[in-house]
C-alpha cells in the first residue's frame, strides 16, 4: 500500500497545489540562472547580487535543481505536488535556520546567506508549505473536502432540520427550595 493509494484527490485542490509549485519553481530558476550568469566563485562568500539575494555558484545550482523539483511538481500535479511543496516549503525553512547560524562566520557560509537570504528563506519556505497544504490542514474545511471526508468517515451525519432546544441541566444535587 503506498500512501498516495491512501490520500483522496480533489481536483479543485489540485490546481492551488501545481500554482504553488510552478510559481516558486521558476522563481528558483531564474534566481538560479540570473545567479550562474554572474560567474561567480563556486563556495565564495563574497560575490553577486541578484534580486537583492546574496549568490554564489552553489546556491545558483541548488536553487536550479530546487526549481526543477518544483517545476516537475506541478506538471505531476496532484497530492504528489502537495507533499512536494510542503517538504520543500520545510527545507527551506530549514535553511533559514542554517543561514542564521553562519551568518558572520565565512569559513561555515558555504551558501553566502546574507540577511535577506535568510528572510527570504522564512518567507518563501513559509508560503511553498502553505500552499501545500492548502485545502489538507484545518479545524474549519468544508463538508464535501476529501480530506474532512476521509478523517470521519465512521462519524454519523448530524441530523438535519430544525434545531432542537436542549435544556441544560446543572449537575450536582438538588438546590434546596427557597435558597
Amino acid at each position: 500500500m503506498k500512501l498516495q493509494d491512501e490520500l483522496p484527490v480533489d481536483r479543485r485542490l489540485a490546481q492551488v497545489y501545481r500554482i504553488g509549485a510552478g510559481l516558486g519553481g521558476v522563481f528558483l530558476l531564474v534566481f538560479g540562472i540570473l545567479g550562474l550568469a554572474g560567474h561567480p566563485g563556486f563556495l565564495s562568500t563574497e560575490g553577486d547580487h541578484v534580486a537583492g539575494l546574496s549568490t554564489n555558484g552553489a546556491l545558483a545550482v541548488l536553487s536550479v535543481v530546487m526549481g526543477l523539483v518544483l517545476v516537475g511538481g506541478a506538471v505531476v500535479g496532484g497530492n504528489f505536488a502537495s507533499n512536494l511543496n510542503m517538504i520543500v516549503g520545510l527545507l527551506f525553512v530549514l535553511s533559514g535556520f542554517y543561514g542564521l547560524t553562519v551568518l558572520g562566520r565565512p569559513d561555515a557560509n558555504i551558501l553566502n546567506f546574507r540577511m535577506s537570504n535568510v528572510l527570504f528563506a522564512f518567507i518563501f519556505g513559509f508560503v511553498v508549505l502553505t500552499f501545500g497544504m492548502y485545502g489538507r490542514v484545518s479545524s474549519h474545511l468544508p463538508l464535501d473536502n476529501p480530506y474532512w471526508q476521509k478523517r470521519h468517515r465512521e462519524e454519523q451525519p448530524m441530523p438535519s432540520g430544525p434545531p432542537a432546544f436542549v435544556k441544560v441541566m446543572k449537575p450536582g444535587p438538588p438546590n434546596p427550595i427557597g435558597h
